[in-house]
């Protein structure tokens, strides 16, 4: 059983920041890569940001310059910094981990609930 729970969503005004965390769980060989997905009402789910074990990190071109993903290995968390918010990316946040389970080959993506970001004056 794994399991990927997130927090840190709220309410901001535009111009502010939150930090969302999300932390895997359970039985784990290994994470390849974590990342953050959102999906706002009557769109379909969109990448954010993804980062590998390694550290390298892959943004949308919508928050480049604006978010920053962060990951520990030794705890298995994943950490989104989102400054400069605007009200367009009011959506809920998802979490993502690619990982593989003791004694199979095979990576699976597992997704938290999601934690809602809304940024409104």
């Amino acid at each position: 059983q794994v399991q990927l729970v997130e927090s840190g969503g709220g309410l901001v005004q535009p111009g502010g920041s939150l930090r969302l965390s999300c932390a895997a769980s359970g039985t784990i060989f290994r994470i390849n890569d974590m990342g953050w997905y959102r999906q706002a009402p009557g769109k379909e789910r969109e990448l954010v940001a993804t980062i590998t074990s390694g550290g390298s990190a892959n943004y949308a071109d919508s928050v480049q310059g604006r978010f920053t993903i962060s990951g520990d290995n030794a705890k298995n968390m994943v950490y989104l910094q989102m400054n400069s918010l605007k009200p367009e990316d009011t959506a809920v946040y998802y979490c993502n981990a690619a990982l593989r389970r003791p004694g199979s080959v095979r990576q699976v993506n597992y997704w938290g609930q999601g934690t809602q970001v809304t940024v409104s004056s």
